[in-house]
This record gives structure tokens, sequence and C-alpha cells, in this order.
């Protein structure tokens, strides 16, 4: 039994003086049951909380780990630009070098915008595509995550999800009446709304692979479909890369499924554990943007030497020979080890994975294909809990993935199975 001591009285104190005690809301812990446990430092596929408990690490900052916590390249290169200044506000090579990369990486990417945040991503994504077009109406998909701007937060998966918060207050009905939200893996509710109102929509965004209503795989066919539909009627597609760029394949899920959005939005892996987004596409969209054009973007912080100097080194050792073949075969190795634990102690369990992530889906025993509100919550707070004491540390939301790192041995692989072994036995 582990204790928590510490994390409980920081805990506390936190909650006097940031809201819930939290910068984010998910990491308060509230659907599992349990207080959060305060991280004092991660090392490789590990991190200690300030009780001195260590924990092999499945969170992974949301994803951005993929290379594990401090890797000696990207520790370095941050190093290295934090002495020569960590923010100028004026141009910097290393960003244009940050630019040339993702474009040689991300088969759609001709030209990129750097930002600070997924959520920077996605909302100036959605303003290109609205100047653009001259178009004012977005399509989303329920359970679709886009970051927590205004046109979003419909139907919006995880964080909403997870807390139970109906709808979003605090966002204009006049704002949302342009946001059309549509259930995910479903082409004909798309093509009878585009086909009744093509003149008004500039855009449909979707997640290629769904992260955060849990791992929900696009079925054969939809994402081919939506390509088609938006080229037919000149609506821009936009990939929300956040989570599955760089994570799937080295081009993300474009290049996994081979389709190709007009936009994509970034995020996550590309700071390597810095706050940096982007979003980019085809030139002739791109060149809309300030100051080549008339849509409007900044940001004082963008393309900052610390966060460009992560990212490169991150997207520099993802480039090496045979990197996903390591993180594919220890991501489904870990996967297909829970699906058999689950089948032997009878537990219901879903569990979906692709590439290096995945999620455990609890109470349902046939695929989930869209959002799911019937999921068995309880169970898995009881399983995050159980796990969180056999020192494997979760995402402490049901809706929710997993994410594997390179620094995630066989070692760890197989510890993290053996406390599955106890803690499905317990379910």
């Amino acid at each position: 039994m582990h204790h928590h001591n510490l994390s409980k009285k920081y805990f506390e104190k936190a909650k006097q003086v940031i809201p819930g005690g939290v910068n984010s809301p998910v990491r308060a812990c509230k659907s599992v049951g349990c207080d959060p446990v305060f991280i004092e430092k991660g090392e490789g596929c590990f991190l200690y909380d300030a009780d001195g408990n260590r924990y092999i690490d499945y969170v992974c900052s949301w994803g951005p780990m993929i290379l594990g916590h401090c890797h000696p390249d990207v520790c370095g290169a941050v190093n290295e630009a934090m002495y020569q200044g960590m923010s100028f506000g004026a141009p910097t090579w290393r960003e244009v070098e940050l630019a040339e990369k993702i474009v040689s990486m991300v088969p759609s990417i001709e030209k990129v915008r750097l930002v600070n945040s997924g959520t920077e991503a996605t909302m100036s994504a959605i303003r290109l595509a609205r100047g653009y077009t001259g178009r004012k109406k977005i399509i989303k998909f329920d359970g679709c995550y886009h970051g927590h701007a205004d046109s979003f937060l419909v139907k919006a998966g995880s964080g909403v999800a997870t807390l139970g918060i109906p709808g979003s207050p605090g966002v204009p009905e006049e704002i949302v009446l342009n946001t059309i939200a549509l259930p995910y893996n479903q082409l004909d509710p798309v093509k009878e709304v585009i086909e009744k109102q093509a003149d008004d929509i500039a855009a449909v965004i979707v997640e290629p692979v769904a992260a955060n209503m849990g791992v929900v795989l696009p079925e054969e066919g939809f994402l081919e479909g939506l390509r088609e539909i938006t080229k037919e009627y000149g609506i821009i597609l936009i990939f929300d890369e956040v989570i599955t760029g760089f994570r799937l394949a080295p081009g993300g899920a474009q290049q996994y499924f081979n389709v190709m959005p007009d936009l994509t939005c970034l995020g996550k892996i590309i700071g390597g554990g810095m706050p940096v987004g982007a979003y980019g596409g085809k030139k002739e969209i791109m060149d809309h943007i300030a100051p080549d054009g008339p849509v409007y973007q900044a940001g004082t912080l963008s393309g900052n030497p610390l966060a460009t100097a992560a990212g490169l080194a991150t997207l520099n050792v993802l480039s090496r020979a045979g990197i996903y073949e390591i993180l594919e075969e220890r991501g489904s190795f870990l996967a297909n080890g829970i699906r058999e634990l689950a089948k032997k102690y009878g537990v219901k369990c879903q569990v979906q994975s692709i590439a290096s992530m995945m999620t455990c889906f609890f109470g349902v025993d046939k695929p989930v294909k869209a959002f799911n509100s019937e999921l068995d919550t309880n169970m898995y707070a009881k399983f995050y809990r159980l796990m969180l004491d056999e020192g494997i540390y979760l995402a402490p939301s049901q809706y929710e993935a997993s994410f594997v790192s390179v620094a995630h041995n066989w070692d760890a692989i197989n510890k993290t199975l053996e406390a599955a072994d106890k803690v499905f036995k317990n379910l």
C-alpha cells in the first residue's frame, strides 16, 4: 500500500488557491474516487510522487513523452537553448528547422505555423478555414475533443464526459449555433447535412483516431468518405492530429491510413513535453494567414527557443529507423496481455488499441465505435485505484488513452501485466 501523505497535504493547499486544486480538470481524479498524486520527477518510463512512490507511467503527459521522461537528447537540446535565452519574440533559426522537419514528416503539410498548444492550433485552423471559404459553420463529431475553444465545447468527450458536465456554461448559444455535432464513424449523417447546407459549411474537423472518448478507431471507409465529400463541396477537411501526430507513424494518422486532409493540427509530441502546437497544410490555404493574408493569428511565445529545441530533438529521435516498430510491438503486447487477463477472469472489458495507444473500456463486451455513455465508470475507477496501488500510473478517466513510450522496456511491460493480473483477479 502506498502512502500519499504529502500529496494529500499539497492537494488541500492547492484547493485554496487554484480552482479544484488543479490546472486542468481531469487531474483532480474526481471520476476515479481518490485524490491526485503530486508528481515530483520523471525518469524514463517512471514517475516519482511527492511521497517517494514510484510508478510505471502510461499517461506520458497525455501523449507527448513518447521518448519517456528526461530523454538525454531532449534535455541536452533544451539546456543548450536555455543558456542562449528563453524567449525573444523575434524569429530564430530553430523555428525554421522545426517547420522544415514537420513539413518533411507530415505528408499533407506544405506550410506550418507554430503556436503554443493544441487548443490554439485547432481554434486557429477553424478561423483559417472560415476565412478561406467565407462560410461560418463547422462539423465536428460527438466525443471528439479539439481543445477548449468556444466552438468546440459541444459533445466534447474526455474531460467534459469524465466530469459529467452538461454542454458548456460560459459558451454563448450564438457561437455554438455554428457548430454541428454528428456521430463519429457514420458517413450518412455527414452527407445529409452537407447536401443541405454545403454553402454554409467551412470545415469538417475530426480526430482521425478518436482518443478523447477512449481509443476509438475509424471504421473502414470513414476517413476516406469524409475526404471525398468535403472535396466535392469545397469544404476544408481538418485532421486534429494533436494526439495521433508522430504517434501512429512518423507522418501521423494521415500516413497510417493514407488519407490526406487540407489542414492538420498538431500538439503534444511536437513539443517533446514543452507547450507547443502547430497547424499546417496546403500552401494556398496557409497563405491566407497574416502577414501574407487577412486571417489574423499571433502569439508572443510562438516558436520560442526552448519549445522548438525540445520538439526538434524529439522529432529527430523519432526519425531513426525502427522506432515505430518498437512502439508498435510493445504497445500491442501490452494490449493483448490485458485482453487475455480480462478473458481469464471473466471481466467485462473491451481493450481497444492502435500502435502505442490503448483504452480499456469497462462494462462493454463488443467494440466501441462511437461515444459511449454506457461504460462502467465505477469499475474503471476501481481498476485505476488498484493499479495505482500496484505502482502503475494510468489516466484518471475512463475516456482517455494510455500511451507506451520508447522508454517502456520489456521489464516494465511485464511488470505491468503482473500487476494487472492481480488487479483483474480482484475486480
